[in-house]
């Protein structure tokens, strides 16, 4: 199918991406066995910062991504299995991929990582 990412590339983009600092996941949380922090989902959807130096037990690999990491001091297991990986990007310069999401169309623009660079501020009067 065009635009089908295989499992095994999600997993050489996130290892190549963790190799070079933070990592941002952008997450359907509405698939089944996927497990975060449910107070930060937003639309069905939760972005996570992966960085090597937060989170502990790190697995990456065909079928899933899981760590332990802190929200707010907590300590929680997180499990996502990469068919709900919706986009991957390096936090410092923006730089990844999105995927089609469950149904094989697209995801909005919405969805897109933002690119890096400076705000866009006006002032208003």
């Amino acid at each position: 199918m065009a635009g089908e990412t295989s499992s095994s590339s999600k997993e050489e983009i996130v290892t190549q991406l963790l190799s070079e600092g933070d990592v941002m996941l952008c997450l359907d949380a509405r698939q089944e066995n996927v497990q975060v922090p449910q107070e930060y989902v937003d639309n069905g959807k939760i972005i996570l910062n992966i960085s090597p130096v937060a989170v502990e037990r790190l697995v990456i690999n065909n079928e899933h991504i899981s760590f332990r990491a802190r929200f707010r001091g907590v300590p929680m297991e997180v499990f996502v299995p990469v068919s709900a990986v919706l986009a991957i990007y390096a936090k410092e310069n923006g730089r990844g991929m999105a995927f089609a999401g469950d149904d094989g169309e697209p995801l909005p623009p919405d969805s897109t990582p933002p690119k890096p660079g400076r705000p866009n501020l006006k002032i208003i009067k």
